[in-house]
């Protein structure tokens, strides 16, 4: 019986596809005309082809629950209803754990409709002008606990204090993408205590932009390159589409094995730049942010200066838009001291990250990227929502003053295939 419907369902596309289909899903038992109702109990199945994830239930105390739809490939913008009869306080995150709406609070019984654009991606690379077609050569970490980053459906994580969703609705769009290339700085970091500038990104925009987040942890140029990341973008990337392009961390440690040095790192971000501006795209170039790291005296020791100047002498050779992230991280870590920069990094098995970012180092990041690209009239920066301030990194929002509501990450992901 589910595969005749998934048949049905199938065919009923198929006959609207010209009509661009739209996914309409109730939470609440109130269905408008054209819903389909979904309850608590209605799990994800690849015949139902909608569903909350197994052993994510809704409304468990202190649990997110995450809620997939099969789609194909793209841009969808994602209009939620919000608000229940009682006091609401609702985080939506999609995909693995890209932040889309933070902390809406409603009063009892009231309602808001707020939109975001979410990008589905696949492995799958179509062939293009200068392209092949085959598969990006992901890491078996992406086949396993980073499989909702890859697959064919768009998942949203229902997270905060008192969520309250009580519509979705779903349609294909064909809005301007933000690409985004990189290492585990600017990739989607899969739970908490990790986060990424790439993850919050997609909350600073309005609901006119994608951001497609391809960074992968532990990468370089090269990377980039043999594994076939840049390739992918590159076979959907429409003119006037931006790349950011953010490596330099782990390009550093190929000095240390002999195998590259500044000079190969500039050779590898001009073969990036070259082959994103011949389709029409535009590059933008980031310098890597620094690690923190003080001396005795509370003065901060840069360790990527080398890496940073190579990005910029890049960028202004080949004419391009560059956000010194560098020099802004080094102003942020500055601005909180030895003692409060430390509130911006990870404890993992108490050891303090001084390379990578938590929730609150990563959204101050995200920040300095929205105002680099704003410094740098990047025509993308137009989109950024209105109520963005001008970003200061030597005056960074306190962290006593960020909360996030934690996103532990979903034990029971799937492997890719699924």
């Amino acid at each position: 019986m589910n595969r005749i419907c998934t048949a049905l369902a199938l065919a009923a596309l198929t006959l609207s596809a010209n009509a661009d289909p739209i996914w309409r899903f109730s939470f609440d038992g109130k269905p408008a005309a054209g819903d389909t109702t979904v309850t608590a109990e209605q799990l994800y199945t690849r015949d139902r082809t909608h569903g909350f994830e197994p052993g994510s239930p809704p409304n468990a105390a202190g649990q997110p629950s995450f809620f997939s739809v099969d789609l194909p490939e793209g841009n969808y913008r994602v209009t939620a209803t919000l608000g229940g009869a009682e006091a609401s306080d609702t985080t939506l995150k999609a995909e693995l754990r890209r932040l889309m709406l933070d902390a809406v609070q409603l009063a009892p019984s009231a309602t808001e409709t707020r939109s975001f654009i979410v990008n589905v991606r696949t492995a799958d690379i179509a062939a293009a002008p200068g392209v092949e077609p085959g598969r990006v050569k992901l890491k078996e970490r992406e086949i396993a606990s980073e499989a909702w980053a890859w697959d064919r459906r768009l998942t949203l994580e229902i997270n905060g204090a008192h969520p309250a969703l009580r519509r979705l609705v779903i349609e294909p769009v064909s809005v301007p993408t933000v690409f985004l290339l990189g290492d585990s700085t600017v990739a989607d970091q899969g739970g908490e205590p990790y986060a990424s500038w790439g993850q919050m990104l997609t909350a600073l925009f309005k609901p006119t932009v994608a951001v497609a987040n391809h960074a992968e942890s532990g990468e370089t140029f090269r990377d980039s390159l043999a594994r076939r990341r840049l390739d992918k973008i590159l076979s959907v990337l429409r003119p006037g589409d931006t790349v950011l392009l953010q490596f330099g961390h782990n390009d550093q440690k190929q000095q240390k094995d002999g195998s590259g040095d500044a000079g190969t790192y500039q050779a590898e971000m001009r073969t990036h730049a070259e082959r994103i501006l011949a389709r029409g795209g535009v590059p933008v170039i980031v310098s890597s942010m620094e690690r923190r790291n003080f001396d005795a005296d509370g003065r901060l020791k840069p360790s990527l200066l080398e890496y940073a100047a190579a990005a910029r002498r890049v960028a202004q050779e080949m004419k391009l838009a560059f956000i010194d992230l560098n020099a802004m991280s080094q102003s942020f870590y500055a601005a909180l001291g030895p003692e409060r920069s430390q509130a911006a990094h990870p404890v993992n098995n108490g050891r303090l990250d001084n390379t990578h970012h938590n929730n609150y180092g990563a959204a101050q990041l995200a920040r300095l990227v929205a105002q680099g690209l704003r410094d740098a009239k990047v025509p993308v920066a137009a989109q950024l929502r209105d109520d963005l301030p001008v970003i200061d990194p030597a005056r960074p929002l306190p962290p006593e003053q960020f909360h996030l509501a934690a996103s532990p990450g979903f034990t029971q992901l799937r492997p890719l295939g699924d």
